[in-house]
């Protein structure tokens, strides 16, 4: 599949098959992950592959939807604002940039091998750091169910280039 391809393709899944991802499958994804730009090249971010079987509880109480635990798997995105680039001359730290660009990698490529996901930010954020065990230092920016499929695509209105784009 193109990158075109994938970034048409892509939508936010809410409906999941149980069906088990394939070792190949979900190594491509994470080396996507891996391979992500960030700032100076820190790489301040860890990616957690959470088995939904055995941790249904633990990731209902992050992210209280049904769909949510159907995937056989949850990826989260972790970042480390203390060890992350941060601007000399505002003090603007890019965690949050890096991490996002790291999940839109693995998103993108998950989508080009055939499965779901949905971006998920509105997630319980004291209950996900008690489950990773985070550190100090460690906040949980995203998650995303992985899996294959088991609900139609609803397409969202987008805006016109002409609305969200500034020439000067």
């Amino acid at each position: 599949m193109e990158v075109s391809e994938a970034i048409k393709d892509r939508y936010s899944v809410r409906g999941y098959t149980n069906q088990k991802i394939e070792k190949e499958k979900l190594d491509a994804i994470l080396d996507a992950g891996r391979l992500a730009p960030t700032g100076v090249n820190f790489q301040a971010f860890k990616i957690f592959v959470i088995d939904t079987k055995n941790n249904k509880d633990a990731l209902s109480k992050i992210y209280p939807q049904d769909w949510f635990i159907q995937a056989p798997i949850v990826l989260a995105v972790v970042v480390d604002k203390s060890k992350s680039w941060t601007r000399p001359w505002d003090g603007k730290n890019i965690a949050d940039i890096d991490g996002t660009i790291v999940m839109d990698h693995m998103i993108l490529k998950a989508t080009d091998l055939g499965l779901g996901t949905c971006y998920i930010a509105a997630f319980k954020k004291n209950e996900a750091i008690d489950f990773l065990g985070l550190g100090e230092n460690e906040e949980p920016l995203l998650f995303t169910p992985l899996g294959y499929p088991n609900a139609s695509r609803a397409d969202r209105p987008r805006k016109s280039l002409e609305e969200l784009v500034v020439y000067k």
